[in-house]
């Protein structure tokens, strides 16, 4: 992992202090948060992307879910994984918006529970890429592994499914990559999001780099960058997209006022800030079981490997 899970509780407790309602208690045994006494719903993000390219639409979000919901809430997009996934765990948060793999965690963690995702162009999947500068001499990834000591190297966040876990597992397989510390690369960072790797790119600040292929594809669009100084020089496996997780105990029939909520939502301005969604719909935690087995097989299966 990038960093190991240091000062928590201080972070935490000054981070989350805002956040509204639940009594504190241990992770996974607290079923009695504000969202099922009537009080204000706390909803949080992971930054997947940078703030600045999501709070618009998180705040179109907060004012769709405010007339859907019988309770107020607040919607908010967190500084690091790490924080999602803590409050999640100790039920301060209702609801949260994480990666695969930090969905995984927090599940084999708390108990918290998938029960919507997003599907894109109809389909509820989405694609790890390692894109590169269209100037690299290489053109697939067997040819940038012939000489990995002359590659400098980005992941995203170290908590994310995309931008670590997939490519890492295919990083390693080919016999190059173990860790930040132990690899063939000339260098290996973690950017922390997404559109950070993606500018890194384009920027030449790195060589290539692991993303999110939804959220690549949004970039694009968006024209925050230019495709035509980017390649595509390898593709994993679909992986099932980003679920919205409840916390553990969350009643019924409050899941399935959230689930009504989000599968309602048609406006853009919302859907596009989560790759370019074209729905959310209802899911379990059954799809994310081949995703479990992956950050097991990589070690990766508990809270040292989330990001603060």
């Amino acid at each position: 992992m990038k960093k190991p899970l240091i000062g928590v509780f201080a972070s935490f407790v000054l981070m989350l202090g805002a956040c509204g309602g639940g009594t504190e208690g241990e992770a996974g045994n607290e079923g009695s948060s504000s969202s099922d006494s009537g009080e204000q719903l706390e909803v949080a993000v992971i930054p997947a992307q940078s703030a600045g390219e999501m709070q618009d639409g998180l705040d179109a979000l907060e004012t769709t879910l405010n007339e859907s919901m019988d309770s107020g809430v607040s919607v908010d997009h967190y500084p690091s994984y790490n924080a999602v996934v803590e409050a999640l765990n100790f039920g301060r948060i209702d609801l949260a918006y994480l990666g695969p793999l930090t969905y995984v965690i927090a599940n084999e963690e708390s108990g918290a529970e998938a029960i919507l995702t997003q599907e894109i162009d109809g389909k509820p999947y989405y694609y790890s890429y390692i894109i590169s500068h269209v100037d690299k001499p290489w053109n697939s990834l067997d040819e940038m592994l012939e000489q990995p000591g002359d590659v400098n190297f980005a992941f995203g966040s170290v908590s994310s499914t995309s931008g670590s876990l997939m490519p890492g597992l295919e990083l390693r397989d080919r016999g190059v990559f173990e860790s930040e510390e132990n690899n063939e690369f000339a260098s290996v960072r973690y950017t922390g999001s997404h559109d950070v790797t993606a500018n890194a790119v384009v920027n030449n600040k790195v060589d290539a780099g692991a993303i999110d292929s939804a959220i690549y594809n949004e970039l694009v669009e968006a024209g925050t960058i230019d495709e035509s100084n980017v390649k595509k020089i390898w593709q994993s496996d679909q992986i099932y997209q980003y679920p919205w997780a409840a916390r553990s105990g969350m009643s019924d029939e409050l899941k399935q006022q959230f689930q009504d909520a989000f599968t309602s939502i048609e406006d853009e301005q919302i859907l596009d800030i989560f790759g370019g969604a074209s729905a959310f719909v209802e899911t379990d935690h059954s799809s994310y079981e081949d995703i479990a087995q992956a950050a097991s097989d990589f070690g990766m299966l508990n809270m040292n490997s989330v990001e603060e």
